[in-house]
């Protein structure tokens, strides 16, 4: 004959430990380490099975999103505005800015600029002008990008009035 043994959970129940072992042990929140997620952090393992039941692995390590490089967008600007904005210089600056195909252009000009179309430097060079590209890649960092293109944009609104 065997006998049906009784289970644990029912034999403390009432008691004032209740299976924790010491009085002080069960005492409020204190004994837990925090309220929470609190000390889940770099070196929480003990409460790593909780947070990772919670938000699956995206909690641990750094974001991708930090590490992620950000384009530089680049302004565009037609042939036919080169020839309107900057008709009397012959060497014109357009830092972060992509040319266009869109127009013609006449004079012969030194222009320096980070992209071009094909058909855009094609008539670059028909035209008998100068096409100089300036990778964005090869600079120092994204601040002098980000000032060469004010720069740029200030000279060509200049010239605009």
């Amino acid at each position: 004959m065997k006998l049906k043994k009784r289970k644990k959970s029912s034999r403390f129940r009432g008691s004032h430990t209740n299976r924790r072992g010491g009085k002080k042990k069960a005492r409020g929140s204190g004994h837990q380490g925090g309220k929470g997620l609190a000390g889940t952090g770099k070196r929480g393992d003990q409460r790593k099975t909780l947070v990772l039941n919670l938000y699956g692995n995206d909690y641990f390590g750094k974001s991708k999103t930090l590490r992620r490089k950000q384009k530089v967008k680049l302004k565009e600007i037609n042939l036919r505005d080169i020839e309107l904005k900057h008709g009397h210089n012959k060497d014109i600056n357009l830092v972060g800015y992509k040319i266009l195909a869109d127009g013609e252009i006449k004079g012969k000009y030194k222009i320096t600029a980070t992209s071009a179309s094909k058909v855009a430097s094609e008539k670059i060079k028909k035209a008998g002008s100068e096409l100089i590209l300036q990778s964005i890649h090869n600079m120092e960092n994204k601040t002098n990008i980000k000032e060469k293109v004010k720069k740029s944009s200030t000279l060509a609104e200049t010239n605009k009035k």
